[in-house]
């Protein structure tokens, strides 16, 4: 059950997007809503040189103008929420962005990410490296909007019969339920005869559900690409899968199909855990 939500946002335009996702996923659940926009403190360290006994001479009125930004994003998300007819809160914190929204998030069900956030624009970072990062530390589900993405339109779910497979199965049960949207269904196996039997597998457990979708099965191709084609093709709102599949060590350490969907998808994913 979703019951609470934590979106992370930073002012940039994949953020208010997951701003809005959030705040339409938790008037669809009747779930608790609240934000977390922090202080980047190595945007502070890259101005200064500690080596060679060099700092940025402006760093007071650096930190005064980042502790401002902060407020206005708070002060932002605040309003939209009112204006959606939520009742939710901004906190501010300062650290690394990834660790404060994985210790904030901790006690909620679910974390709301943009996928490319400030950090896409710093000479040193990777585009999406907070998302990725969370995405690695991060104990529960997480939900990644793409810039300009909306929740709209049916669900489509990635199913391996792996451990995290079925609990995301789970998960795209509850929310078909909820928000009152078919499943799609997607199994992907190199193997005919496994691919059908991860069917009969995955029907059963999506038998209860009074709107069934489109089947879908995949032996030729990368597996990840042709997850976000058939979630393009079927107009998805949303993509649902384990975070992990059949091979966990390899997912986590090599880069998973769950993480390149993720990277590549013009629509939502919620990576189950």
């Amino acid at each position: 059950m979703i019951e609470s939500i934590l979106v992370a946002t930073d002012g940039s335009s994949a953020a208010l997007s997951a701003e809005a996702v959030a705040i339409d996923l938790a008037k669809r659940l009747g779930a608790r809503l609240r934000g977390l926009t922090v202080i980047d403190d190595r945007l502070r360290a890259a101005l200064t040189t500690p080596d060679v006994g060099a700092s940025f001479p402006g760093a007071a009125g650096l930190d005064a103008f980042l502790k401002a930004r902060a407020d206005v994003i708070a002060e932002r998300f605040a309003e939209r929420t009112r204006a959606a007819g939520l009742a939710a809160s901004c906190e501010s914190a300062q650290g690394r962005p990834d660790d404060r929204i994985v210790e904030s998030g901790a006690g909620d069900d679910l974390v709301v990410l943009g996928r490319h956030g400030q950090s896409a624009g710093l000479p040193t970072a990777l585009p999406g490296s907070v998302t990725e990062a969370v995405l690695r530390k991060a104990t529960r589900s997480v939900l990644v909007v793409p810039s300009g993405a909306s929740l709209r339109g049916p669900l489509l779910l990635a199913y391996d019969a792996s451990p995290g497979a079925r609990r995301a199965a789970a998960c795209a049960i509850e929310l078909a339920r909820r928000l009152g949207e078919p499943v799609h269904l997607f199994v992907d196996s190199k193997d005919k005869g496994r691919s059908r039997a991860r069917f009969d597998d995955v029907r059963k457990l999506l038998a209860e559900l009074p709107h069934r979708g489109s089947e879908i099965s995949s032996t030729l191709g990368r597996p990840d690409a042709k997850i976000v084609e058939a979630a393009e093709a079927l107009g998805c709102g949303l993509v649902v899968m384990g975070a992990f599949g059949r091979n966990r060590i390899s997912d986590h350490f090599l880069g998973s199909n769950a993480s390149a969907v993720m990277r590549t998808s013009a629509r939502p994913v919620l990576l189950v855990r």
